[in-house]
């Protein structure tokens, strides 16, 4: 079984942004790289041979969901998470902790516009040292979730990258109960960091800095997670409510990490963000947006995104783009995918989920070459 192992091919003189190959069990990760997100172990509208054929190398999928439905046994029993959806390429898990916290808290957009803790109302029991408690959305039955079943969840599925479970705060937080997460976090991902050095299975375990957008919380963060031997480093918590305060944040917080070692920013991967990031040295970004804009009509293009309903594609009896050689450009044209989509067929969901993947594959792989050329 090939070992984790990260190495640096090329560091650009002219940023912090760097050309790497994360190697795994399943195979190597070229960074910087996009990572797109299959909740359920399936990327919305696609099957996994032809998520493999896109040349998408990383694919993220959720542990509470796959936790919930089927079940970690279920998934043990089937020979692990590659063999139960056929992928061949590696797998990040997340450590479950996102979604729970998620119902607990709200998202940033819930506080901004004051729902808070509406999406809570009977689901999370309680939260305590020892972990979280709450009710399956499936069924109500309780789920007790620890630092310790996380990754013994994550164990069963034999995923090549695992996250430590960790507590996701929300925005809107005083300065003592940030730092009271904090430090629980801390503790929870040492937990996490114990548990699986018992078994590694050839896995890596990114760590996941924290410390909302407080320049000394995330200091503390890195100076206490990169004393530990964690095989990456993860960017998690709030990230701020706009792009400007992720940027700061980032600003402070990149220089803090290993050279030596991988880093991923959690949930974040739109082209702006990919385009704020890279330069100062993230090497993984992932996020449900292209696939979601696909679903919406949204088709991704080299000089801005187009809506595919809209009445001036009906003639267009050409590709998305002119020179793509994604499976649906190479077969079918714009004004196909117009009727389509006006005619709300679940065909055009599939075929503009692949032309959004293969563009980012490939806008990726163009940022590999402009960082070799110093170019970025």
């Amino acid at each position: 079984m090939t070992s984790f192992r990260f190495e640096i091919i090329h560091s650009s003189t002219k940023s912090r942004a760097r050309v790497g190959r994360i190697h795994t069990p399943h195979g190597v990760i070229d960074t910087p790289n996009f990572v797109a997100v299959g909740t359920n172990g399936s990327i919305k509208a696609l099957d996994n041979a032809m998520v493999d054929s896109i040349g998408l190398q990383l694919m993220f999928c959720n542990t509470y969901h796959l936790l919930l439905q089927p079940g970690a046994d279920v998934i043990r029993e089937a020979g692990g998470l590659h063999r139960f959806i056929n992928r061949k390429m590696p797998i990040i898990t997340d450590s479950g902790g996102f979604q729970v916290f998620s119902l607990a808290y709200g998202s940033v957009a819930d506080e901004l516009k004051s729902r808070g803790t509406k999406k809570a109302d009977g689901h999370v029991l309680k939260i305590s040292e020892e972990g979280v408690c709450f009710r399956s959305y499936r069924d109500g039955a309780k789920v007790l979730l620890t630092p310790e079943s996380s990754i013994l969840a994550q164990k069963a599925f034999g995923a090549d990258i695992i996250i430590p479970f960790d507590e996701l705060p929300p925005y809107h937080i005083g300065q003592g109960r940030l730092k009271s997460s904090l430090e629980r976090t801390h503790r929870w991902e040492k937990r996490s960091l114990d548990q699986h050095l018992k078994q590694p299975n050839g896995q890596a375990i990114y760590a996941v800095i924290h410390g909302g957008i407080d320049p000394e919380l995330r200091r503390q963060s890195c100076e206490f997670l990169t004393a530990l031997p964690f095989d990456g480093f993860a960017i998690g918590g709030s990230v701020g409510k706009n792009k400007a305060e992720m940027v700061e944040m980032l600003e402070t917080t990149m220089p803090r990490l290993p050279r030596d070692r991988p880093n991923h920013l959690l949930g974040i991967g739109d082209i702006d963000s990919l385009n704020a990031g890279l330069p100062l040295g993230i090497d993984t970004f992932d996020s449900s947006y292209p696939t979601r804009a696909a679903r919406h009509g949204l088709l991704f293009t080299s000089k801005g995104n187009i809506k595919a309903d809209r009445n001036e594609w009906a003639r267009h009896f050409r590709p998305i783009e002119d020179g793509c050689t994604c499976w649906t450009c190479q077969r079918f044209s714009l004004a196909y995918l117009q009727h389509l989509f006006k005619a709300r067929e679940l065909t055009a969901y599939a075929l503009a989920t692949i032309h959004n993947l293969h563009f980012m594959v490939d806008l990726m792989r163009r940022v590999r070459q402009s960082i070799m050329q110093d170019d970025l």
